[in-house]
């Protein structure tokens, strides 16, 4: 079990990620918007967007408490 402290940073960790995930979405929306555009770079920003997103998932599962049916 997880103490307060830890929570706090998990969440904290957490928002962190979310705002960077959501600022990749509008950097890749502006990048493809412009024509022509550098697939590499695109595919590095969406990877690095499922990183996050894998990010994401491991820390709301740690901050959801397990329940015992």
């Amino acid at each position: 079990m997880i103490d307060d402290d830890e929570t706090n940073s998990l969440r904290r960790k957490l928002e962190a990620l979310m705002i960077e995930h959501r600022d990749l979405d509008d950097v890749i929306a502006r990048l493809m918007d412009t024509a022509p555009y550098d697939m590499l770079q695109l595919q590095r920003l969406k990877k690095r967007k499922l990183a996050l997103k894998d990010d994401i998932a491991h820390l709301q599962s740690r901050l959801t408490p397990d329940i015992i049916a």
